[in-house]
């Protein structure tokens, strides 16, 4: 083995400036044995370096390589499997755990005793020694010959020290200045003994004269030691003042952060107040003109809508999060309630009683209506309602029960005094009809003669014009074909063909003027109601603006002309809805009465019903004209179909065509 380390060192380490401490022969364990060396190295150059190196025999000679070196300090467990009975396994805890077998116990605990020693002088103790006994840690362990190589180089890297350049460079000037220094070393060495104790005398001697200065100056050190703990002293009271500062600081701090917390609350709830005050208080005006208020004049009515107002915004007043919960809130608001429900209270109340008086007030016109074919006028008392309208769109909004209930009562005592001025006005039409003819009931059903007949028609073209205009009003409200307007005018024709020998022009023409002003003063009354009733209960009426194209149709024999809509369906809204549910409440007789009244003039002439279809169908296209859905367009409508059945019977009954077929088209309809 002595061998084999000095070949070791001669060709591996002395190159790379290294010596070796320690060699073991080992092989890995539980493979096949192939074995290899494991040094414990240092480095000759200052900062020393310590490694363990793996070194490997070569397959191709006696000659060996370095294969693997560790730094020491990568080492961080040895573990020699056990401490008490001899094992020649241990494993080196390097990067990885490696598994070593020594050829020999001695070996292995050779090696691991040069590490032990190793890590206490270079890497002060860093490696775990585990299982290894506590006596190959303390001291060496004699193993002959390994043993006395390994301490000898032990001691010699304990003891030797290296020369540096200085030292190096007097020793030479010194051997220079003794040319015997070599030849007779002797002398030299006694030289040198000689001066080194002149040296140490002078040494001696120089600091038996410092004494003085050494005792002044550990006076000087005393004195100052003082001084600091005095510093000291004052230094701990200065920072106990700091710290009773600091804490009066702090106290400080949190103090205004409190006040200033406390401002910030302050501000928040006087805001909050504000807002509640400025939302939520009514004026004592207000409330007032809500309990006490006149209904009946117009600055009590003004003071009214003002207070519902101001009432109507305190309610809806947007509240922020928590205050519905606090107590006078919820106080103001039943208050506020309870005012609402006050004054819807009393304007039902005062409403219904101007809806009774003004029933009683128009029943005492009706006698002077009656004297003159005219309908009694209702805009004085839709001028003295309509200042209440900004009352009822308030109470629509608010109390939607009481509004329903002031609709119906105004819809039950309207239509009862509707239903008489009407029925009184058309007995006056029908006396005005029949009272100038006593035999007005023959006319149906005397024979006509040719020349009577000539004559009418003479007159319509002629003298009136009434019939011509009367025509070309029907022609405008209609898109007729080429093959109607020839059908229509041969009809016209064949009457003058017509024989009748009694009829009477001017009785003709005196129906005419009656009809139309019973026309003419029912359509605007219905249309003053209707519009009343959307401004007053606050039901707007949107028109349909679409595109409408006239249409023109063919109902029993006859041109009828009707009004479509040519782009999407009309969409009615409910409130346009409710209006013709209301004016068909309110002028519920209206159809039945002019039913009657055609029923009277085609008994008395059935000639008549010319000049009714040709009033009917201009009043009707005027009606369209305003609203298309209206309830005057769909009643009168109504009604033109009765008239245009009149005519067709009319027109068989007077000259009887050819597979006429006009009693067959009337039952259809």
């Amino acid at each position: 083995m002595t061998a084999i380390k000095h070949a070791l060192q001669r060709d591996i380490f002395t190159p790379n400036d290294e010596r070796l401490l320690s060699i073991v022969n080992v092989c890995k364990a539980g493979k096949k044995k192939r074995n290899c060396f494991l040094c414990a190295t240092v480095t000759t150059e200052r900062p020393v370096q310590v490694n363990v190196v793996k070194v490997k025999k070569s397959d191709k000679g006696d000659f060996y390589k370095r294969q693997t070196a560790w730094a020491l300090r990568d080492l961080a467990v040895v573990d020699a499997k056990d401490a008490v009975k001899e094992n020649p396994e241990f494993d080196l805890h390097l990067d990885k755990v490696y598994k070593w077998v020594a050829s020999s116990t001695a070996e292995k605990n050779t090696f691991i005793s040069c590490i032990w020693k190793l890590n206490q002088r270079y890497l002060r103790k860093k490696i775990d020694f585990v299982n290894v006994s506590a006596q190959l840690l303390e001291e060496s362990v004699p193993s002959g010959e390994n043993q006395s190589v390994a301490g000898g180089d032990e001691e010699a890297v304990d003891e030797y020290q290296e020369l540096n350049a200085r030292e190096e460079q007097d020793i030479e000037i010194m051997m220079e200045g003794c040319e015997y220094a070599i030849s007779n070393a002797e002398a030299f060495a006694e030289k040198l003994s000689r001066e080194l104790q002149v040296l140490d005398g002078a040494n001696i001697q120089s600091i038996m004269a410092s004494e003085k200065q050494v005792n002044i100056l550990m006076t000087l050190l005393d004195e100052a030691l003082k001084e600091v703990d005095q510093i000291e002293l004052k230094l701990s009271s200065y920072e106990e003042m700091l710290q009773s500062v600091k804490e009066q600081m702090d106290q400080i701090s949190e103090s205004n952060h409190l006040i200033h917390l406390s401002n910030t609350n302050n501000v928040k709830l006087l805001s909050e107040i504000e807002f509640l005050v400025n939302h939520m208080d009514l004026a004592k005006g207000h409330i007032k003109a809500l309990q006490e208020g006149d209904l009946a004049s117009s600055r009590g009515i003004e003071a009214c809508t003002n207070a519902a107002d101001a009432l109507l915004q305190c309610m809806n007043v947007a509240l922020r999060p928590g205050h519905d919960m606090l107590y006078a809130v919820k106080q103001q608001q039943q208050r506020f309630s309870d005012l609402r429900e006050q004054f819807a209270r009393r304007l039902a109340s005062h409403l219904n009683n101007v809806f009774v008086q003004q029933g009683h007030d128009q029943s005492s016109t009706l006698a002077q209506h009656s004297i003159e074919l005219t309908l009694p006028n209702h805009h004085p008392f839709h001028r003295d309602l309509l200042r209440y309208a900004k009352l009822m769109e308030w109470l629509k909004s608010t109390d939607y029960g009481k509004y329903e209930g002031l609709t119906k009562n105004y819809m039950d005592y309207l239509s009862r005094l509707y239903e008489r001025e009407i029925k009184d006005f058309f007995e006056v039409a029908k006396i005005k009809m029949t009272g100038t003819t006593k035999e007005g009931k023959k006319f149906a059903t005397l024979p006509r003669k040719e020349s009577a007949v000539k004559q009418e028609t003479e007159s319509l073209h002629g003298s009136s014009g009434k019939l011509t205009g009367s025509t070309s009003s029907l022609n405008k409200l209609s898109v007729q074909s080429s093959g109607n307007r020839r059908s229509q005018s041969s009809s016209l024709l064949d009457m003058g063909n017509m024989s009748a020998s009694d009829l009477d022009v001017a009785d003709r023409t005196k129906f005419d003027k009656i009809f139309e002003q019973v026309l003419s003063e029912l359509e605007p009354l219905c249309l003053a109601e209707q519009d009343f009733i959307s401004k007053f209960f606050k039901l707007q009426q949107h028109q349909n603006m679409g595109t409408t194209t006239n249409e023109a149709e063919e109902m029993d024999g006859g041109i009828l002309c009707r009004s479509h809509n040519s782009g999407v369906p009309q969409a009615i809204s409910s409130e346009k809805d409710m209006i013709r549910q209301m004016m068909i409440k309110i002028f519920r007789c209206i159809e039945p009465e002019l039913n009657n009244l055609i029923a009277l003039g085609d008994k008395i002439d059935s000639f008549n019903s010319l000049y009714m279809l040709v009033k009917m169908s201009h009043h009707v296209w005027t009606a369209q004209n305003v609203d298309p859905a209206s309830f005057l367009s769909t009643t009168l409508g109504n009604v033109l179909v009765t008239v245009k059945r009149n005519f067709d019977k009319c027109i068989c009954s007077t000259r009887p065509a050819p597979g006429c077929s006009c009693c067959c088209r009337d039952s259809g309809n």
